[in-house]
């Protein structure tokens, strides 16, 4: 059991790690040359998008997956992949952390930025630095976390 926990670990913060980097290397750059309106436009139906059955699997595995390889008796398992699945799991707490308490709010008002006399520049200045910003942050932390929880499972 503690094996297939460690596996479907590492699969979901691979998963989320690889959706992460994406975000950050190719959708916010494309983004990023669109006129304001459009890009405001855009970061609202992408928000309304993603926080579907599939994606909610994968955000919810990537913490209770590692939290329970961690609680789960090992097969066997070296003190040395212990930690290293507590390290990943921390990993993707802090992740986690910074996506509710840093991008969630943002997006939230970006939704809510939609009254009259709220333009698209304005919008996009008080969402998209801060908004990359973190989302850099928490890209690292949960590719940290797949790393440790993937060397866990080789070791």
């Amino acid at each position: 059991m503690a094996s297939l926990l460690l596996a479907l670990a590492v699969g979901c913060t691979g998963l989320y790690a690889g959706f992460m980097l994406i975000f950050q290397t190719g959708i916010m750059p494309a983004l990023a040359r669109l006129t304001d309106a459009e890009f405001v436009t855009a970061m609202r139906r992408i928000n309304e998008s993603v926080p579907r059955a599939v994606f909610m699997t994968v955000f919810l595995g990537v913490l209770v997956f590692p939290a329970a390889a961690y609680f789960v008796p090992g097969d066997g398992r070296t003190d040395t992949q212990q930690w290293l699945v507590l390290a990943g799991s921390v990993g993707a707490v802090l992740n986690h952390a910074v996506t509710v308490g840093g991008n969630v709010p943002l997006n939230n008002a970006l939704a809510a930025s939609e009254a009259p006399g709220d333009g698209p520049a304005a919008v996009r200045a008080a969402f998209e630095k801060r908004w990359n910003g973190l989302h850099r942050v928490r890209t690292a932390l949960i590719t940290l976390a797949f790393g440790l929880l993937t060397a866990a499972a080789v070791l």
